[in-house]
């Protein structure tokens, strides 16, 4: 039995169609890369694997894909500003302490420098309403980093005293996510497996290597699908 979908996320929504497009957008605007929708009539932003990013503008998309990967997408109602995180493991390793590194793929990191981007652009953090996305198990393996990831985000939540607006965590598929940060509207759309057994691969692959060899820099962990979504 198919399980029951949360309220605000329809069944789908048109499909990407991206052509690049420039604008004069702030650097932060920028940092997961911009691409236009057509279809939903917005600037898209990309948001990568330990990249984050924040806007107001009302013409503004952000998306991403997840596996085991989670993404708070925050939002203040009041001030209109919101941004998208995207992180893989829940906690920083004593390894990478000192300097920024590729930290922000941690959930500690990661949450962190978002609320402090939204805080230092008007928002309050009483106001302050998150969604959780991800946590889903992709691999199999006894290491389900997925329920951890997401066992951290609404701890996370709780624990700051942040408004939980929704979550859509777990199961056993993976995720992509449209997010509208000046509205706080996300949209959620479930993958085929089949559509993403590279993904899984290659997530497998990175997870194996990533205590050994600690990455420097962004990568993008779950490559965009033949049909160009977003």
């Amino acid at each position: 039995m198919a399980r029951p979908r949360p309220p605000g996320f329809p069944p789908g929504f048109p499909p990407d169609e991206t052509t690049p497009r420039k604008h004069g957008a702030s650097a932060r605007e920028l940092s997961g890369g911009q691409r236009h929708n057509r279809a939903l009539g917005a600037d898209t932003i990309k948001v990568f694997l330990g990249d984050h990013a924040i806007s107001e503008r009302a013409d503004v998309m952000m998306a991403t894909t997840l596996g085991s990967c989670v993404s708070a997408c925050i939002h203040d109602p009041v001030r209109g500003v919101g941004g998208m995180n995207h992180f893989l493991l829940p906690d920083l390793p004593e390894s990478e302490l000192e300097g920024d590194g590729a930290s922000a793929r941690y959930g500690s990191v990661a949450m962190e420098r978002l609320i402090n981007d939204l805080l230092a652009q008007g928002a309050e953090k009483r106001r302050l309403q998150v969604k959780l996305f991800g946590g889903a198990r992709v691999i199999e393996s006894s290491y389900d980093i997925g329920g951890m990831n997401s066992r951290f985000a609404i701890n996370y939540v709780r624990v700051e005293g942040l408004i939980l607006a929704g979550h859509d965590l777990g199961g056993a598929a993976a995720r992509r996510i449209h997010y509208f940060p000046h509205s706080g509207r996300a949209l959620r759309r479930m993958l085929n497996p089949t559509t993403v057994v590279d993904t899984i691969t290659q997530e497998r692959h990175f997870m194996s290597n990533l205590r050994r060899d600690p990455i420097e820099g962004d990568m993008e962990l779950f490559t965009p699908d033949p049909s160009g979504d977003a």
